[in-house]
């Protein structure tokens, strides 16, 4: 009996098919790190940068020691160093880059070098001793990540093998550098560092280089300095004086607190409807609202201040980690509204979803975007009165009593 023909097999096919089988589960980019310093860190980097750089030192070596021990003097004037710190800096002349400083009058003990390798000690830079006329003038915490950040991009890895004028000349491009990781070669920047862009470059610490811009690698991106440029500062500055502007305005309109005589007034000259709502607000069993929390909300008019752009570039990055916000906002709406008879606050919705951490202003434009998208709607001005949208609606989201209409 003759055997069944076997089909041709086409390796070009399976070979493409397993090229194909192989994009399908290749993983996603890492995101990128977070940043390690706030715009007024990176400022306070830059400064210290910018103090070294003035300093009467003539070696690359000399100021790369002096930007560790500065930053560890930055709240005490003293910055204490170790035998094996001074060696895991692997600099071609530690002994003349501590007589520079000593020239410089810095105060350093001669046991650094002969003494215990591991024994901590004091270099006095008499520049940040406190009091007036310290030159950088840091809190604890923002001295903390500045330092922290000057270690980590030292030791980078593409830098961490460097010669001194590398790794110091990756100090001054990641601070000087934006959000965007494109930054400006600043004019303090030491000779010798010029003579490192090309292994920087090599090494891809730096993406690209034309004349004296650069970009960061992608890989030190969170080393970025948050450097703005002039007129970036100029647009901040303006933004933040029409917001205190708005809160000025918007304090100006308010009533007075209010009180339980003028409180019983204003209820007295409510329609029923509106006087249910209160009333179920204000006599809740589980919300339990004080007097004023409740009397205020319903007598005084929100104010609308403009929201700064870092709150709005957060609502970005937030609203993307929570692409089903909007039926979730809608669903809760009702279990709330069920369960105490009012709709909640924009603070008891976020915080009923476990949206915790979002400040006032980030809160505010969240409610705002589902309220616009109809995922919820409300009967603003009136406070506690958060329900499902038009948008909920189409996905059969609605109150009890709407639906029973709805039934009709």
């Amino acid at each position: 009996m003759p055997k069944p023909a076997v089909p041709a097999v086409s390796f070009v096919a399976a070979e493409a098919a397993e090229a194909v089988a192989a994009e399908a589960v290749v993983p996603p980019p890492p995101a990128p790190a977070p940043f390690l310093l706030t715009y007024r860190q990176g400022e306070a980097a830059r400064t210290l940068l910018s103090y070294v750089a003035a300093l009467p030192l003539t070696s690359v070596d000399a100021q790369l020691l002096a930007v560790v021990v500065a930053i560890r003097a930055a709240r005490t004037g003293v910055g204490n160093l170790t035998g094996t710190d001074l060696r895991s800096l692997r600099l071609e002349d530690p002994e003349g880059a501590l007589a520079e400083l000593v020239a410089a009058g810095w105060e350093v003990p001669g046991q650094l070098i002969g003494g215990d390798q591991d024994k901590p000690v004091g270099i006095v830079v008499p520049d940040m001793a406190p009091g007036p006329g310290h030159v950088l003038p840091l809190g604890k915490e923002a001295r903390s990540r500045v330092s922290g950040w000057s270690m980590r991009t030292r030791l980078a890895k593409p830098v961490r093998k460097g010669s001194p004028a590398v790794r110091l000349a990756a100090l001054f491009l990641a601070a000087h550098s934006s959000a965007e990781l494109v930054g400006h070669a600043p004019a303090e920047l030491p000779v010798a560092c010029y003579g490192a862009v090309p292994t920087l470059l090599e090494k891809g610490f730096l993406a690209e280089v034309s004349g004296q811009t650069y970009r960061l690698g992608a890989a030190v991106g969170h080393l970025a300095g948050m450097f703005r440029t002039p007129e970036e500062l100029a647009a901040l500055a303006q933004e933040e004086e029409e917001r205190r502007a708005a809160r000025e305005a918007a304090a100006a309109l308010q009533p007075q607190e209010a009180t339980p005589e003028r409180w019983a007034e204003w209820k007295s000259g409510i329609s029923p409807v509106l006087l249910r709502h209160v009333e179920a607000v204000e006599q809740c069993p589980l919300c339990r609202f004080p007097f004023g929390r409740v009397a205020n909300a319903f007598l005084t008019s929100p104010s609308s201040v403009p929201a700064p752009r870092t709150v709005l570039d957060a609502y970005g990055t937030w609203r993307d980690a929570h692409p089903d916000c909007g039926r979730e906002a809608a669903l809760f709406t009702v279990a709330f509204r069920t369960e105490h008879g009012h709709g909640p606050s924009y603070n008891q919705l976020c915080r009923g979803l476990g949206w915790k951490k979002l400040s006032r202003a980030l809160r505010g434009i969240v409610v705002g975007s589902l309220l616009a998208e109809g995922w919820l709607t409300d009967t603003s001005p009136v406070p506690w009165t958060l329900r499902p949208g038009k948008t909920a609606h189409a996905q059969g989201i609605v109150l009890p009593g709407q639906a029973a209409r709805g039934k009709r």
